[in-house]
């Protein structure tokens, strides 16, 4: 169920222990090949899929957009908030949430510039409201292991505009895919402890712009991307998260298991 969909008295109906999702994304560059809203697609993407599993057993939150991507600022297009702006926007939203009656929340991030941020935010969020339970997951972190399976580059490549997230916008919106454009990304490679993609992380964080990275903005290799490839990973990411959302509902109320 989408919340801006529905009535007042019908979200008042509900029952409080439904998980509640909230997607955080981007608004950023995706080299030359993919649309600045990819991030913002993908996770209205996932969230749909989840819908349609479940559409009953799982409330779905505006989209929260445009997310922490100053280290893109260098490639035109990209808009970025600071991460007290982002952390203010996505705390206030779940704690109106929370004033509602509801208790289990997800955040579900879709761009890697998040993570650091969505970590200090549930922190806070879980020691302000300690009857509460919140959760958050990056896509490709929640179905390792199958999209493990999935992907052909090998390490390195599937980090920004890759394999993976042109797949996926190969099925989502492929008439905003240039497949002229497409090309490897401009992997630079620092040391071994920093280098590593969205399935095989670092060892230490490093701080690197994007165009450090990558100067043609793609980190990884979309050339081997396909549409099977992005229905596999919807298939995957859609499981993971349903299991998910199955497992929140057995975290009962705080208050309810002190009292």
């Amino acid at each position: 169920m989408y919340w801006d969909q529905l009535s007042s008295k019908q979200i008042a109906a509900l029952d409080k222990n439904i998980p509640v999702l909230l997607n955080i994304a981007a608004i950023e560059q995706h080299g030359a090949h993919l649309p600045v809203a990819t991030d913002r697609l993908i996770g209205e993407h996932f969230s749909g899929l989840l819908n349609k599993e479940m559409e009953d057993r799982v409330l779905i939150l505006p989209i929260v957009a445009v997310g922490c991507s100053d280290h893109h600022m260098d490639f035109s297009g990209t808009l970025s908030l600071s991460h007290n702006t982002f952390a203010a926007v996505v705390k206030e939203m779940i704690q109106s949430v929370l004033h509602h009656g509801f208790y289990n929340i997800l955040l579900l991030n879709s761009h890697g510039g998040n993570q650091g941020i969505m970590q200090v935010i549930i922190e806070q969020l879980g020691f302000a409201n300690p009857n509460a339970h919140i959760l958050g997951a990056s896509w490709w972190n929640v179905a390792k292991e199958e999209l493990l399976k999935i992907t052909e580059t090998g390490p390195g490549g599937t980090g920004h505009a890759c394999e993976f997230e042109t797949s996926l916008m190969k099925v989502i919106a492929p008439q905003l895919v240039h497949d002229s454009q497409i090309k490897q990304g401009a992997n630079v490679w620092a040391f071994p402890s920093v280098d590593g993609d969205l399935l095989t992380g670092p060892k230490v964080s490093f701080y690197r712009t994007m165009k450090e990275l990558t100067p043609n903005g793609v980190y990884g290799d979309p050339t081997k991307s396909s549409t099977e490839k992005g229905l596999q990973i919807g298939t995957s990411v859609t499981k993971a998260l349903k299991g998910l959302v199955l497992e929140m509902y057995s975290l009962k109320n705080r208050k309810h298991i002190s009292s």
